[in-house]
């Protein structure tokens, strides 16, 4: 009888699993919802996607490879022999640091649940962040691969920084600078516009203030950087002999394998920033290629114009100015338009780094102002004038639908220029204290002997 009673139960329990299974309807649903990069809707539910993953894992070391070694090495060729392992070790520990401080909370006050300006700390040290897809920022991707794609946005932010106070602002001052930065401008600037409950974030939030868009960071990256690098560079003052005797790269090449790198990274920079491997992405990587390409050939252009011959220099900037104004508008703008913003961010870039930066005087050393400040902000303003929907869907969402292509560009001007006052104020700042306490410029015998014995006590080249 016991026998009898146990068998039964037994197959009951079979017969109750086996009706609780999927259906064949809904595990096609589910496969077809993985194509179309939509939530799934039964068996495949908290299951990342081995394709996303993989497009994402590998955008995440594009990313990283803008910062080590592209972005090292294009400042790095752009500053005087004397100064180019400063460069490189100041982008060098800023990926180690804000590595550390991502895992400590960057991520969690950035992407978190918390309020409409900041993140909460319950992803503090990645807790309960793993590989199953948090479906609030992508139905398929791993939720880690999501923290660690958006770390390699945090380490490039500052390293921006460096180009504009290169060769004369010490080490220490400037990891502090950096560091506290990273709380008060670039946490708090990611959540307002990337966090699912941000104040500016126009794409995934239905609550936000201000519907403003930035697909890969034209307002996080390029204009927190770039304004900040403005006012920094202007607070430290001119480099020694600047306006007096001649301050050249010390290797072009250098320079032009950088620019390479970047180019070659900003795929995973923008094509990535859908978070899967979907049209969305293949769109970007069209408008990403283009608008370098316009940059590029618009600055050689511009100095045969002026100058009668192009430089490397010139291309190179051309290049970096385009891919810098695309960003946050890549995912949002047809080929036709990713063309215009080339264009655009050839000219205004040209004219900022020329014409503009000699009438008023300030040295910002390799342009981190000129080309991506005001490739960022020109770029931030002309996502919101050209975004359409049919190449980004999520732009015919009920909660911005009625902005695209109407108003949409004045929600651009209002979350662009609150980060902009927000940077610059908290740039004067952190500079005003640590001035105050520690010093923030090399003194003159340093300045002239080079960075690099005197922060490092190491040469880049012996001979």
């Amino acid at each position: 009888m016991n026998s009898l009673i146990r068998f039964g139960s037994l197959l009951l329990l079979t017969l109750t699993l086996r009706a609780a299974d999927p259906s064949v309807e809904q595990r096609l649903a589910d496969l077809e919802a993985y194509v179309r990069n939509a939530p799934a809707q039964s068996s495949l539910r908290d299951v990342s996607g081995p394709g996303h993953n993989a497009w994402i894992m590998i955008s995440s070391a594009l990313v990283l490879f803008m910062t080590l070694p592209g972005l090292a090495l294009f400042y790095g060729g752009l500053v005087r022999r004397k100064n180019v392992l400063s460069v490189l070790a100041q982008c060098l520990a800023l990926s180690g640091g804000v590595t550390v401080l991502w895992w400590i909370c960057g991520y969690s006050l950035s992407f978190a649940p918390g309020n409409p300006f900041l993140g909460g700390w319950s992803w503090s040290f990645l807790n309960g962040v793993t590989e199953r897809p948090n479906a609030t920022y992508s139905p398929w991707l791993s939720h880690n691969l999501h923290a660690m794609y958006q770390l390699m946005f945090a380490i490039i932010t500052p390293g921006l920084i460096v180009g504009a106070i290169a060769e004369r602002m010490k080490f220490r001052p400037l990891m502090i600078f950096c560091a506290a930065w990273m709380f008060l401008v670039y946490f708090p600037a990611a959540h307002l516009l990337w966090g699912a409950d941000g104040w500016m974030n126009g794409i995934g939030n239905d609550a936000a203030r201000i519907k403003a868009i930035d697909f890969a960071g034209g307002i996080v990256v390029h204009m927190t950087s770039g304004w900040s690098a403005l006012v920094l560079c202007i607070l430290l003052g001119k480099r020694r002999g600047y306006g007096r005797e001649p301050i050249v790269p010390h290797s072009m090449v250098l320079c032009m394998v950088g620019t390479g790198m970047l180019w070659f990274g900003w795929y995973g920079f923008n094509a990535g920033s859908s978070l899967a491997a979907d049209g969305v992405a293949a769109n970007a990587f069209v408008a990403t290629t283009l608008s370098a390409a316009v940059g590029l050939c618009g600055w050689a252009l511009a100095e045969q114009i002026v100058r009668g011959k192009p430089s490397i220099l010139g291309m190179c900037s051309g290049a970096v100015a385009g891919l810098a104004t695309i960003t946050p508008a890549s995912g949002f703008v047809s080929p036709g338009g990713a063309v215009l913003i080339g264009a655009l961010a050839a000219a205004a870039t040209f004219f900022a780094c020329t014409t503009l930066k000699s009438k008023l005087g300030y040295d910002d050393s390799l342009d981190t102002f000129g080309v991506h400040a005001v490739g960022g902000t020109l770029g931030t303003l002309l996502a919101g004038v050209l975004a359409t929907p049919s190449v980004n869907p999520g732009l015919a969402a009920p909660r911005i639908r009625e902005l695209v292509g109407h108003t949409l560009w004045l929600e651009q001007v209002k979350a662009g220029g609150l980060i902009l006052i927000g940077s610059v104020v908290v740039t004067v700042v952190l500079y005003k204290v640590l001035d105050a306490t520690i010093g923030c410029r090399a003194n003159e015998d340093v300045e002239r002997q080079g960075l690099d014995l005197a922060e490092h006590g190491e040469e880049g080249y012996t001979h």
